[in-house]
């Protein structure tokens, strides 16, 4: 009988010791997340209800109940049947030059000359003692007439003040005489890669366009390091606000990027920052002996070259002359020899080269070069920056060479109003061809090029897919059969975007070892009527696990 009820004895035990083992095995984590709709923009565009989170990285995904019964998280957060997507990531921007621009006069959106002026003179007013009068964003395009500015007005309101304001684009800008003494700028300065403006009469405008621009900008006094960091965090509040994470911040000096750094090390600024280095002597001297950066949130590990300017301002290289002023091409801004010989360098070293490529010829011949020096190597992810004008013949060469093409889809829609007189009617189709891109490449990164356009990258996932400005205009679309589809743009502004960086096997996606970032929006973007999708509003941003933006 002993041995009969020996089992029964043991059995309240064992039961005992199951359940404690059930409790006491449920892993830590820092955070779970649930009651959401996450589209996790992993390989298979999977969806889910729930996250958690252990030191910055997703652990694991799935439901609730799943993840209660293998996790103890510290913290809970109800996403209230909201939309999760991956921290969006801003493929090509200028966040550096955002931040100290926002003690610019905003210009943006101005209607006519006249009202650029009155904004000049508020600007003063509120900034008396400013040694330089800045400004940017205006747009000959948009006012009556669509004619270039003079400095006459300038001259006139602000005599020894200088005053330095840039068009949209950054590729052109209008200053004053003031400004031209002490750039010491005269009518017999020589530019190459550029254009000193000059009337009929052989004086100067004022109008500077690409290179011309630099001999101003350089005696512009720099901000204190107290100022720059102050701009850097505002900037950052502004980015996190619209749910960016990560940045591809294109042209630097190492200064700038160990000023950031500093800052990332103090742990004020969160953000993810991709650096691409000015390929000056000294930046190339210093990196090609030290090779790239790849820390948790700074890569530095490419150079940032620019062939040729802007649409806009008629400094974009083209193949054929512009349609609206038959004797211009536009112009490169270096030669080829100096872009070969350049590209030459980055192959034999570990670094991206990302080259600014507008009009067609340059993108012509960029990629030529990018074909000669890669000899074969597929996967260096060179990219191009733009892509916005690519002829017939050239458009494989993005496959066949391996090239990243990194495009900004609200170019299209600021664009779409005048391109058409630049370029004509036929080659205009050959412009913004995001979709033929995509699937020569396979991917696309996106971008918004900000300060150029608006920071929100829900404004780029709108002209992305419905290929409209903000008054859903034109109603069917701008040259539709290049609109992305909803999961290829919200790839492009995801993993795309960290693929374009090297940087896909950390971040741009929710899955298990990734970074944990993320955004919970109140609109579900791939289900959403595309006239409620730049609506859409961010509720929270987390980076690394860590609420940066909005939530209690």
């Amino acid at each position: 009988m002993i041995q009969r009820f020996r089992p029964l004895l043991a059995l309240p035990l064992l039961l005992g010791g199951f359940s404690a083992c059930q409790t006491t095995s449920r892993q830590a984590a820092d955070l779970l997340v649930y009651n959401a709709t996450v589209y996790t923009v992993d390989s298979a565009f999977s969806k889910a209800q729930a996250f958690a989170v252990k030191d910055g990285k997703f652990v694991a995904v799935g439901t609730a109940e799943e993840l209660r019964g293998k996790f103890q998280a510290k913290q809970e957060v109800d996403a209230n049947g909201q939309f999760i997507y991956p921290g969006f990531y801003d493929a090509h921007c200028h966040f550096y030059r955002y931040a100290l621009g926002l003690r610019d006069a905003d210009l943006v959106g101005t209607g006519s000359w006249r009202e650029v002026v009155q904004k000049l003179q508020q600007q003063r007013q509120q900034y008396p003692q400013a040694a330089w009068l800045t400004g940017r964003g205006w747009d000959q395009n948009d006012w009556p007439g669509k004619q270039f500015p003079t400095k006459d007005t300038l001259d006139a309101l602000f005599p020894n003040t200088p005053v330095f304001i840039v068009r949209v684009d950054g590729h052109a800008a209008l200053v004053n005489q003031k400004a031209l003494e002490l750039a010491g700028i005269t009518a017999r300065t020589p530019i190459s890669g550029g254009t000193i403006t000059k009337n009929a009469a052989g004086q100067l405008t004022g109008l500077l366009v690409d290179n011309a621009v630099d001999l101003v900008t350089a005696k512009i006094p720099e901000p204190t390091p107290t100022e720059a960091n102050a701009a850097l965090l505002e900037a950052q509040q502004r980015c996190v606000a619209v749910g960016l994470t990560s940045l591809a911040d294109a042209g630097l000096d190492k200064a700038n990027i160990d000023q950031m750094a500093a800052l990332q090390q103090q742990g004020k600024l969160k953000l993810r920052l991709y650096t691409m280095l000015n390929p000056t002597a000294a930046n190339k001297e210093f990196y090609f002996k030290n090779g790239p950066v790849y820390q948790d949130r700074l890569t530095v590990n490419s150079f940032k070259v620019y062939a040729d300017g802007a649409l806009g301002s008629r400094g974009a290289c083209l193949v054929e002359p512009y349609h609206d002023k038959p004797q211009e091409t536009g112009f490169l801004l270096s030669t080829e020899k100096e872009y070969r010989q350049l590209a030459k360098d980055i192959a034999a070293s570990k670094f991206q080269m990302n080259t600014h490529a507008i009009g067609d010829s340059a993108n012509r011949i960029i990629l030529n070069i990018y074909g000669e020096a890669l000899k074969g190597q597929k996967d260096r992810r060179w990219r191009i920056e733009h892509a916005q004008v690519i002829t017939p013949a050239d458009m494989p060469k993005f496959g066949q060479f391996g090239i990243v093409p990194s495009v900004q889809p609200t170019h299209a829609t600021s664009d779409m109003y005048w391109a058409g007189e630049r370029l004509g009617a036929e080659r205009l189709k050959t412009a913004y061809t995001y979709e033929q891109l995509r699937k020569q490449y396979g991917q696309v990164a996106l971008g918004s090029d900000f300060p150029v356009e608006d920071i929100n990258p829900l404004f780029g996932f709108h002209s992305a897919v419905a290929r409209q400005d903000a008054k859903n205009y034109p109603a069917t679309g701008f040259q539709m059969e290049n609109a992305l589809s909803r999961p290829d743009a919200l790839r492009g502004m995801t993993t795309w975007a960290a693929h374009a960086a090297f940087e896909d096997k950390q971040k741009g996606s929710i899955r298990p070892g990734m970074a944990a970032d993320f955004v919970i929006l109140d609109t579900d973007l791939l289900q959403a009527p595309k006239e409620k999708l730049r609506g859409a509003k961010v509720q929270q941003t987390w980076i690394a696990g860590e609420r940066v933006f909005g939530g209690k």
